[in-house]
């Protein structure tokens, strides 16, 4: 396809443009991450430049993800001022670093307002692309973000650092089975993205979609989700017209978009790509979601990443699909047709089954945020409690090696579907599940939680950790034992017999597994105050420091980073409920109730009764929620005020968790409650029935 790949300096390109031996050097550092050879920066610089300008690019940026959980960027020119006019320049110290101001970007401590200085610095393993937008094309240089003092301020910076400490644990265990052709382990990712899509005109008469990207009102329509017929359905003419040109921005930018089909709720859809480097994938996901909103405007609709934007219809996760690979071509989860005979795939299995259950609150904490805890539990999500899926054939192999020794692996079988011009199907040897939160699909795990505004890079830096951590622990025992293959089945018992308390193949949403989960001392962490503590545990610390992925400091600026958005998002949903309400609903239904109070008037003037029992009703009913509203107003604001003088930041979370939350659900329900009683030409805001429907 000659459309693919058309905006990014990749290899291909790269191999045309370059010199041997620049190229070539290169390619060991993306290939085998050594070191970049900085005498080659000017050569590199000169053809991107050459290239991007041919094709129309005036500006370059170095691009980057601070911790605020999009990208940033600031934009220079390639005009350098001579004597005769201006050239065209870019040089290798402006390709290798860039200096943005860090002071506005959050630092959870570790900056200063009045310490402005920060650097980003060339990641030359994820490819240059140029980005077009209306008439401007801007030459983008995926970068990592640090400060003056060098601690890391970005979300890239430790994910790279936590694939090295993968690679390195997994090469010592490889090593170990005799593998001396791979000389580096990279884990690999395909994130699926879900969304939904709403009528532009219908997001600017929303004051809470364009605030918090949910909404803060809404009565549910007689018609949601329930007759199931949104699921994979036909799509839309609009939204195919959408999804053509989603697909083609992102192939330009290499970017391998493969799925795409409706999801569960209406106005809900997906968009899938193939696996890949979790670097590369980190940086694509970021793209597709800067696409996918960016494209929705052209074709005068919004997309809306938030993990809950309508109540009462699924809302939107991210699942993170994660395997590790060898260069040497192994992917490291595949079982092959005989799993209870790959020593080698047990023991990344049984490594991967530690780390979740030895780690499951840093996995949990990974996930957390204000939107997520919305849809973590719910029908559509996994609850808060994790637990590792296997399936059958894995399952038996596992209660196979606690009693001793694997033996046996259940057998692929072909599928009887009863009709003869059908072809045979061969049966896979596990089912799926969808409610599990950590679940094996055949070489790879299926991390479900995310939510859908999440960048990737967190929980991957998570999972890559506390793997590496669980491989590091295989392989200090190993490396000293003298009968490798007896010492690796007791180590593969003993784990199996300590760990096997986080696998569960049954409904992760019944109220048995919560019972069941609780008796087997599984942690249920059901909000986002309570999870975020998991990163800043004496184990969690010592994990990351251990492994160079954060240092301590880097730790708790992360920590207080996230309470920190926790509270600041629950603080404008609050005064954007208050503002509607006062504004908006309130005025509405004022307006309504004396529309009603003059026909009762009107009615008895010419009956001459007053008894006009509907309307009176009707209007007691009005009169009634405008009072309790009123008072939920006010409620809210006190809890609000309340909250925001808390000077210390944990207890604020909780505080905005347990009261101002709670008065923001009571003042909701009497919003709600008066939409379905109030006439709909004066209802002020879109319906959930025009926004969900409407496309």
């Amino acid at each position: 396809m000659e459309i693919f790949g058309k905006n990014v300096f990749n290899q291909t390109v790269m191999r045309e443009r370059l010199p041997k031996g620049v190229f070539k050097n290169l390619k060991k550092t993306i290939d085998e991450g050594l070191p970049l050879d900085p005498t080659i920066a000017d050569v590199v610089a000169t053809a991107m430049k050459e290239w991007a300008v041919e094709r129309g690019a005036t500006h370059f940026t170095h691009w980057f993800q601070p911790m605020t959980g999009i990208t940033a960027e600031k934009h220079d020119s390639f005009l350098t001022p001579t004597e005769n006019g201006a050239l065209l320049e870019f040089s290798g110290k402006e390709l290798v670093k860039g200096e943005p101001d860090a002071s506005s970007f959050p630092s959870g401590g570790l900056r200063a307002t009045f310490e402005a200085r920060g650097y980003t610095a060339w990641d030359c393993t994820s490819p240059a692309f140029l980005r077009e937008e209306a008439d401007v094309i801007t030459l983008c240089i995926p970068s990592a973000f640090c400060s003056y003092t060098g601690e890391a301020l970005d979300k890239k910076t430790p994910l790279l650092r936590s694939m090295q400490a993968l690679s390195t644990q997994a090469l010592r265990v490889l090593k170990l089975f005799g593998n001396t052709t791979a000389s580096r382990v990279t884990s690999t990712v395909g994130a699926e993205q879900e969304y939904f899509l709403v009528d532009k005109s219908f997001f600017l008469k929303r004051p809470d979609l364009m605030m918090a990207g949910r909404t803060l009102f809404g009565a549910m329509p007689s018609k949601g989700q329930e007759l199931e017929d949104h699921y994979f359905g036909t799509i839309k003419e609009r939204v195919l017209s959408y999804m053509k040109e989603v697909n083609e921005e992102l192939w330009k930018l290499g970017v391998t978009a493969k799925t795409q089909h409706n999801e569960v709720a209406p106005g809900q859809f997906e968009l899938a790509p193939i696996f890949e480097n979790t670097n590369i994938a980190t940086d694509h996901n970021q793209m597709v979601m800067d696409v996918l909103k960016r494209v929705a405007i052209r074709h005068d609709m919004v997309c809306l990443m938030h993990e809950k934007p309508f109540a009462g219809v699924n809302g939107s996760g991210k699942h993170n699909n994660w395997s590790m690979s060898s260069n040497d071509g192994q992917n490291l989860l595949e079982p092959g047709n005989t799993p209870h005979e790959n020593a080698q795939f047990l023991t990344f299995l049984m490594a991967t089954i530690k780390a979740v259950d030895t780690y499951a609150g840093l996995l949990r904490c990974s996930c957390a945020n204000a939107g997520n805890d919305h849809r973590l539990g719910a029908n559509e999500a996994p609850p808060a409690i994790i637990s590792v899926f296997l399936g059958d054939q894995l399952a038996d192999i596992l209660d196979q090696i606690v009693a001793g020794k694997a033996k046996s692996s259940s057998a692929h079988a072909d599928m009887k579907i009863g009709v003869t011009t059908l072809p045979a199907l061969i049966k896979d040897a596990t089912d799926r599940n969808r409610t599990s939160p950590f679940a094996f699909t055949g070489n790879k795990f299926e991390f479900r939680m995310l939510g859908s505004s999440f960048s990737i890079s967190g929980p991957n830096i998570i999972i890559n950790t506390i793997i590496a951590d669980a491989l590091k622990g295989f392989a200090d025992k190993l490396e000293k034992s003298k009968s490798f293959s007896a010492d690796l089945e007791k180590l593969l018992q003993e784990t199996a017999k300590k760990h096997k308390r986080v696998v569960f193949n049954g409904n992760n949403y019944s109220d048995e597994w919560v019972k069941e989960a609780k008796k087997r001392g599984l942690l249920n962490i059901p909000n986002t105050p309570l999870a975020l503590k998991e990163l800043v545990t004496k184990e969690a610390v010592a994990l990351f420091v251990a492994h160079k992925v954060f240092t301590e400091k880097e730790i708790h600026s992360r920590y207080e980073i996230m309470v920190e958005q926790y509270v600041k998002a629950l603080n404008i949903e609050a005064l954007t409920m208050i503002d509607m309400a006062n504004h908006s609903i309130i005025p509405t239904a004022i307006e309504f109730a004396t529309t009603v109070a003059s026909s009762i008037i009107a009615v008895a003037a010419v009956s001459g009764k007053l008894n006009v029992s509907t309307q009176k009703e009707l209007l007691e009913e009005l009169t009634n929620k405008l009072a309790s509203m009123n008072s939920n107003v006010k409620a809210l604001e006190k809890a609000l005020e309340s909250a925001l003088n808390i000077a210390d930041l944990e207890k604020q979370a909780v505080a905005f968790r347990e009261k101002v939350f709670t008065k923001m659900l009571e003042l909701r329900a009497d919003g709600d409650a008066l939409e379905k009683i109030i006439a709909a030409k004066y209802w002020p805001l879109p319906t959930y029935g025009e926004m969900l429907f409407i496309l």
